[in-house]
């Protein structure tokens, strides 16, 4: 019989709260025979495995199950399997869930128990041993279930320890008492951790499910993953755009806030691409789908930021490598606790057990485990609402470590287009005249500083007829006939231009970093229209931001020295210019090797080398695919100050990182002192277990409220 190539699957898993649930899965799958590759995301709520053969699926969902948690369909096979209630995340009523009937019912059983104890003490005994019983069953047969799948050193084996053992000292009332607040503490946590997951999820929910697609019939509404490529879509006011699509008929204003967070809507109109997600403010749209539904931008974003809060980051590795030794560590202290006192120094034996049951349940690392993924997650979330891509935590904490920024001009410090900067009339014609000639002469080329010209005159309200008989003249121009007569148009000097006046005047121009095309007709010069591709307008408050965040700014650019200096010196950074992608490659690395992390901003092909090479490649969003792909981030908005919010972003998200740590290590020795000491009992070492879980996804979650 031929074996079979190993097939990677993917099963959607449910109650997951903090990192230690995923490794508990993928230590429960990576046991199963034929199972490798095994990788659990927690943001996502994914398990992804390579298997053998698809039999094998069976054996991961009963080992998933046995850990507590729900286990939906295998994206390779469809097969799927029902969610039981108790793994559901808790995201609608509390009470409605199992995590919330069981608080109910051990919280009913613990009051009743206090009530007896006015009436019948002894009767208050078996009641207080029953709450136990209704709270631990669960957390019992997890820790079994864990034990037998590979997961020994987990918080349900310290919680089942700590609650036999403190019924057999006779410490029943407070055993219950555990139990209720263990199961209060697992509610909030799946509260905190549902809403940890809402911001990226709620980034899948901006583009609709369905769409109005036209048919001979009329519009139909149809589901996005029946539209194909082609297709024409029906976008009336206050829709959302389903799928990237080209505008064919209509005028409207979209509300991209949601993908991009500029607040203002930007007219569309024939020709342009609207965006998934986007909101139609104004009137009827007719377009043609141009991208399947799960290649928009909106589901390239949600896959990226899912994937990015799946990676661990530096900290995150670290601490999780870190708990792997501390739980054993804790287990081995708190023996050493339960035996040597008693045993060496005449102890008493109860008391220390007691202590020693105390120390696990505080000696539980989940608020650590928890500190960074979840600050990552809500800083992801909250970066692509605003349109701040970052494609993992490892490059969110290193975005705020640079040292340094090389930024491209053209289309990243630049628009990228040229726009008519001067108009210097000459002979007898007046501004107005002298570009209402030239954009008749340039209607029909479709050369950029022609495009620009004619659009400048437009803007300008300049009426004008396209010309007639339009030529190029190569190495020199265009000429055209404008009322009458022959118009050509060109650089001065390829136009063979003499006069010294005209000369100078172009010379000074083009000292500006401009270009400069002259009209002429019969020989005389007509005036002089001056272009250059003109700064971003947020670029100069953007540099500003750079600067004061306390990064140095360089410009790369391969555009000539005039250009690029002229640009430069409006922003006040220092420049680079007529650099080779290797030359841009080269100073990145030096730049690294002088300043320590550096990061690069470009849009253009020619700037994934550098990208690549640099601590942190950020790419621009409207530019080439290759260079989307090299960057680790983007700003989708295009705005050069959003380089600095993206820092902002990663700094505030570092300095969260950094109080969770703090507040989840710092509790635990307070704790751990006041244990051995005797002044904490059982209930107090699970409150403060749980209030550090609780705390640190509260403060993460911080994040989500703003990204810069």
């Amino acid at each position: 019989m031929m074996s079979r190539e190993p097939r990677q699957h993917k099963f959607k898993i449910t109650g997951m709260d903090c990192a230690s649930c995923a490794r508990k899965i993928e230590t429960a799958v990576g046991r199963i025979e034929g199972a490798s590759a095994v990788s659990v995301g927690l943001a996502s709520e994914t398990l992804s495995v390579r298997l053998a053969g698809p039999e094998r699926a069976d054996e991961i969902r009963a080992a998933v199950k046995s850990l507590g948690y729900g286990i939906g369909a295998d994206a390779a096979t469809g097969r799927a399997q029902h969610d039981h209630d108790h793994a559901k995340p808790i995201e609608g009523a509390w009470w409605q869930s199992a995590k919330g009937r069981l608080v109910l019912l051990t919280g009913g059983l613990i009051a009743a128990a206090y009530l007896t104890m006015l009436i019948a003490p002894t009767v208050s005994v078996c009641v207080f041993l029953a709450a136990c019983v209704v709270g631990a069953i669960p957390v019992v047969r997890r820790a079994i279930a864990a034990a037998r799948l590979g997961s020994l050193f987990i918080i349900e084996m310290l919680m089942a320890i700590a609650v036999i053992g403190a019924v057999i000292i006779n410490a029943t009332e407070e055993a219950a008492l555990v139990v209720f607040l263990f199961a209060a503490g697992e509610l909030l946590e799946g509260i905190a951790a549902g809403r940890a997951r809402s911001g990226i999820r709620a980034l899948a929910d901006i583009a609709p499910k369905t769409a109005m697609v036209e048919s001979e019939g009329g519009p139909v509404e149809t589901p996005i993953s029946a539209i194909a490529i082609g297709q024409v879509i029906v976008v009336r006011p206050g829709d959302r755009v389903a799928a990237d699509a080209t505008i064919l008929s209509g005028t409207s204003a979209l509300d991209e806030s949601a993908l991009t967070g500029e607040s203002v809507p930007r007219v569309k109109q024939p020709g342009d691409l609207v965006l998934a997600g986007s909101i139609n403010t104004e009137a009827m749209l007719r377009c043609r789908v141009e991208k399947a539904a799960e290649d928009t931008l909106i589901a390239r974003v949600v896959k990226l930021v899912e994937e990015a809060a799946d990676a661990k980051a530096p900290t995150e590795r670290f601490i999780d490598t870190f708990s792997r030794y501390y739980m054993p560590a804790i287990c081995a202290l708190a023996l050493a606790v339960a035996l040597v006192p008693p045993l060496a120094f005449a102890g008493d034996w109860s008391t220390w057990i007691y202590r020693a049951l105390a120390l696990l349940l505080i000696g539980c690392p989940c608020a650590l485990v928890i500190s960074t993924p979840a600050a990552i997650a809500s800083a992801l979330a909250a970066g692509a609402r605003r349109g701040l891509l970052v494609k993992g935590g490892g490059v969110l904490e290193a975005i705020g470590k640079v040292k340094a920024i090389a930024f491209d001009k053209t289309g990243t410090l630049t628009e990228g287009k040229p726009k008519v900067t001067d108009i210097v009339a000459l002979a007898d014609v007046t501004e107005a005249d002298l570009l209402r000639i030239a954009a008749a002469a340039e209607a029909a080329s479709s050369h950029p500083l022609a495009v620009a010209v004619v659009a400048h005159a437009r803007a300008s309200k300049i009426v004008f007829t396209p010309a007639s008989h339009s030529q190029v003249l190569p190495g020199k121009g265009l000429s055209a006939r404008v009322d009458g007569r022959i118009v050509t148009i060109g650089a001065p000097a390829r136009l063979g231009v003499t006069s010294a006046d005209v000369l100078e005047r172009a010379r000074a121009l083009e000292a500006e970093g401009k270009s400069v095309s002259a009209l002429q007709s019969q020989g005389k010069v007509l005036g002089l229209i001056a272009l250059r591709d003109e700064p971003r307008a947020d670029a100069v408050q953007g540099v500003k931001e750079v600067l004061g965040l306390g990064i140095r700014p360089v410009m790369l650019t391969g555009d000539n020295r005039a250009n690029a200096e002229a640009v430069g010196r409006a922003l006040g950074m220092e420049v680079n210019a007529e650099l080779l992608p290797e030359d841009k490659l080269a100073f990145i690395r030096k730049l690294a090797q002088g300043e320590g992390g550096v990061a690069k901003v470009g849009d253009g092909i020619n700037d994934a080398p550098a990208l690549a090479a640099a601590t942190v490649g950020i790419a621009m969003g409207s530019g080439a695919d290759v260079a989307l792909e090299a960057a680790d981030a983007a700003v989708l908005n295009n705005r050069v100050s959003d380089v600095a919010a993206l820092i902002r972003l990663s700094r505030r998200t570092l300095r969260v990182i950094g109080e969770n740590v703090t507040i989840a290590l710092g509790l635990k020795a307070v704790f751990l002192v006041t244990t051995l000491l005797g002044m904490t009992g059982l209930w107090i070492a699970i409150l403060a277990d749980t209030g550090a879980t609780v705390l640190v996804t509260a403060n993460a979650l911080r994040l989500l409220k703003r990204a810069s």
